[in-house]
């Protein structure tokens, strides 16, 4: 008898079982929203489908006859140049501290405490004071994705490096190898793809310090827009943002897998199925 845990859905099962949840979510929605807009047809907790269709046209399709652009590719961009810049910051910051906190035994005991307190610190509770500092441009929007998404990585690329087998470095000084080659030759090419799995795992983060900074304090972005209209209630334009966010965060998981795929087969082995 088979059992359930080595049963594997072929390639349509799985289109099948991963649509299937959606189309539950659509019906449930659709259905809700007959119902409200029976009662009341200007209802605007559930909007119609015309209503979204409305919104995303006046949104993404004609320019606003204030500014003459497009506000929803204005905001977009804005937004991905904000997560764009914290997320490469925070990885480029994670490399030069995490490789030393797990290779260097000295530097280990100096921050490493430092590092562990600092990553307990909630980042909202500090973004008045990035404000004050960086004031209400963009540094402090980006300062606070840096600062919720660093410790974390730093914490990750320490431990990743500590994991590293003791033979493979003590090999490396008996042939010779000095510390800084010992860290481009052998800890590096290891903890790289490491660090962009961490990465992906902490977009989803990144996402939540970036809308909250944009609905306190900017002008334009995604965050901004949903925060701008929700005092007119304007669920249809919302959702249909909402829904455009957790595209881009879907999108980019996929788009850094594939490349941590195509970087690095020898780390993705027997993964790319799962």
């Amino acid at each position: 008898m088979k059992r359930l845990m080595n049963l594997r859905p072929s390639r349509g099962a799985t289109l099948f079982w991963g649509l299937l949840p959606f189309i539950i979510v659509a019906v449930f929605y659709l259905s809700a929203s007959d119902i409200r807009l029976s009662e009341n047809p200007n209802d605007k907790l559930l909007p119609s489908m015309a209503s979204f269709s409305e919104a995303i046209d006046r949104m993404a399709f004609t320019p606003s006859k204030r500014t003459g652009e497009i506000l929803f590719a204005e905001d977009t961009a804005s937004s991905l140049k904000r997560l764009g810049l914290g997320v490469l910051i925070s990885a480029v910051l994670a490399m030069l501290i995490g490789i030393p906190l797990g290779f260097i035994p000295f530097v280990r005991a100096g921050l490493s405490p430092f590092v562990a307190a600092f990553s307990m610190v909630p980042p909202m509770a500090i973004l008045p004071i990035l404000f004050i500092v960086f004031g209400m441009g963009e540094m402090a929007k980006v300062a606070l994705i840096v600062i919720g998404v660093t410790p974390l990585l730093v914490r990750d690329m320490q431990q990743r490096v500590s994991e590293i087998p003791v033979e493979q470095l003590i090999k490396a000084q008996t042939l010779g190898g000095s510390s800084w080659t010992i860290v481009m030759r052998v800890v590096l090419p290891q903890v790289f793809p490491r660090l962009l799995d961490a990465v992906r795992l902490t977009l989803g983060t990144a996402w939540i310090f970036l809308i909250s900074a944009e609905a306190i304090a900017a002008t334009e972005g995604l965050g901004y827009r949903i925060f701008l209209v929700r005092r007119y209630m304007s669920m249809d334009v919302i959702l249909p943002y909402v829904a455009w966010i957790t595209f881009l965060a879907f999108l980019f998981d996929f788009l850094l897998k594939k490349l941590t795929y195509k970087l690095f087969p020898w780390y993705t082995a027997g993964k790319e199925g799962s």
